[in-house]
């Protein structure tokens, strides 16, 4: 080994002894059970890993409006949006995006993560104040640090905090309230109403990512905040097509003088090749379905009950909802990983979710719901996990 590379191989060693290492799994070709099952190394598995809530990412349906589009267009994107990469089907899904979240105008990205930098750091600056969710995901973080504002992040949900927070904030330049509407690793809500309030009473602007909303709420699946109805007092509205939508790719949707200042300052939007046409056929053809499939987000929803009723019968501490996230908490990082290995060995597909993308000390599986799974699915996975539980 290179000696330069020394510091490379501790780094690993120190995260294999703390538990904390992580290394890639290959998927094969999909089953035909709507995503719900999954092949990998040979094994079939019930999948409870996957965003795939509405069981959309095989429809052929949409498959074929890739393939369409791809015919059409070509195979790639082949420059950025502001050179000549903005082709008509761009324009048709921000249109359509727009007028399904009823906001003045939208904006495709190339992904969540470019989405959240991109909007964030365009949209602050030095001096300006960001008050944060401390369970927000990722992308958040790095874009406010992108942004170089100053960042607060107030306890999970805690409203008193993120007052007080606010109240101490009276005096900055401009200040954002930024939080996801359902949380990535825990599954609950944000108080969206509280927060608009807040919003308002300190001239505030607010930002809700809607990932693991989008397409799962809504009376279209339009996401939480219009479930609340709080749609139109939100500034920006930001979601993916990567999870529900089962395509890729992501979204904001605001004001058209927003929009128009992303086009111009987003440098994820800026410098990035467009999306491949075959992405775009097939969001089109996701938004379509999600709109009038309403029995997708009946069974997702009603399947998230009944896999948490069916842990909780089992003994399992589990917190009652109807989001497919589902974390069953567990805490040390090397228990964790044995839980998911015994689980894989069961023939279930289920991640051991460790530091950092969780609290030290909080490490957990985390099981999501698809609206394909089977109740006879998900009850064998429960009596799965308690077997592994009493045999561990």
């Amino acid at each position: 080994m290179n000696n330069r590379y020394a510091w490379l191989e501790e780094e690993w060693r120190q995260l294999d002894q703390h538990s904390l290492a992580r290394a890639l799994h290959t998927v094969e070709p999909m089953s035909k059970d709507g995503g719900a099952w999954i092949h990998v190394s040979g094994q079939r598995l019930l999948n409870l890993s996957s965003n795939n809530y509405l069981g959309l990412a095989h429809d052929k349906r949409i498959v074929e409006a890739g393939m369409q589009a791809a015919q059409t267009w070509g195979a790639g994107g082949t420059a950025s949006r502001l050179v000549n990469g903005n082709y008509t089907l761009y324009e048709e899904l921000e249109r359509q995006l727009a007028a399904w979240k009823e906001r003045e105008g939208a904006l495709v990205f190339a992904n969540g993560y470019q989405a959240n930098t991109g909007v964030i750091s365009a949209m602050v600056g030095r001096g300006d104040a960001v008050f944060s969710d401390r369970l927000n995901h990722a992308s958040i973080v790095d874009g406010i640090i992108l942004g170089r504002a100053n960042h607060y992040r107030y306890r999970h949900n805690d409203l008193e905090h993120l007052e007080y927070l606010l109240r101490e904030q009276r005096g900055g330049r401009r200040k954002w309230i930024i939080t996801d509407s359902i949380f990535s690793m825990d599954g609950d809500m944000a108080p969206l109403t509280a927060l608009v309030e807040l919003r308002d009473r300190y001239d505030a602007m607010l930002m809700v990512d809607e990932a693991h909303g989008g397409g799962v709420r809504g009376e279209q699946g339009q996401g939480l905040c219009h479930e609340a109805g709080l749609a139109n007092q939100v500034d920006v509205l930001m979601g993916t097509f990567s999870k529900a939508f089962g395509v890729y790719g992501a979204y904001v949707c605001a004001d058209e003088v927003v929009i128009r200042h992303l086009t111009n300052k987003a440098r994820s939007l800026i410098y990035s090749t467009a999306l491949p046409p075959f992405v775009i056929g097939s969001v089109l053809e996701a938004l379509q379905l999600i709109q009038t499939e309403t029995w997708r987000r009946v069974a997702v929803r009603r399947n998230a009950r009944l896999f948490r009723h069916l842990l909780r019968l089992r003994g399992f501490s589990v917190e009652e909802g109807d989001t497919p996230i589902i974390p069953l908490a567990i805490g040390e990082n090397e228990l964790t990983l044995q839980y998911s290995r015994k689980l894989r060995e069961r023939g279930i597909a289920a991640v051991a979710i460790r530091p950092p993308t969780v609290p030290a000390g909080s490490a957990r599986i985390r099981f999501t719901v698809m609206a394909t799974h089977t109740r006879a699915d998900l009850e064998w996975a429960a009596d799965q996990l308690k077997g592994i539980r009493d045999e561990l």
